[in-house]
């Protein structure tokens, strides 16, 4: 399949993230993973898809080094799919984009909620710099940057903008 990012996005991680996991298939097979699946079957059973487009979104799933494949039967050899320390850190992208599809559904609405495993609590997950613990939904107080690595085009694309880059800089010790 011929790659769809831009050449300008090369370097803009959202633009080479959904290229790995922006395809419908590919979020609802890991969204399975983090519910327990691993096996073809099961993937396929769950999710009504035709075996051409797994076998395809699993072997792009394992090139990309999300999910690992490792055989759990040697006559015939059947493979299992596990998601490695790489897909575990999508978990929680697929966690917020499930909250945000919620957040637009009264309560009564929602098939699927996220719940504490112990006490079965409800919980609503945000996103929060590690650093204070303030929530980042504000686009105004919280804005992308050109980064230490950006090129003069990723430079130019916030150096023109409304609001000014800030100064990422580490200051000297």
């Amino acid at each position: 399949m011929a790659s769809r990012i831009r050449l300008e996005d090369r370097e803009c991680p959202l633009s080479t993230t959904v290229q790995h996991v922006g395809e419908w298939w590919t979020l609802l097979i890991l969204h399975d993973a983090f519910d327990g699946y691993t096996r073809f079957d099961q993937f396929q059973e769950n999710l009504g898809i035709s075996s051409s487009m797994l076998t395809t979104r699993l072997k792009s799933l394992v090139t990309d080094g999300l999910l690992e494949r490792r055989p759990y039967q040697t006559n015939p050899v059947r493979h299992e799919y596990v998601l490695t320390p790489l897909g575990r850190s999508l978990r929680p992208v697929i966690v917020t984009l499930a909250a945000w599809g919620n957040s637009r559904l009264a309560p009564e609405e929602r098939s699927m909620i996220l719940v504490d495993a112990d006490s079965g609590r409800p919980v609503e997950p945000v996103v929060v710099d590690a650093g204070t613990g303030q929530r980042l939904d504000d686009s105004d107080a919280y804005v992308f940057t050109a980064g230490p690595a950006a090129s003069d085009a990723m430079r130019d694309r916030y150096t023109n903008r409304a609001t000014s880059p800030v100064d990422i800089t580490p200051a000297a010790t």
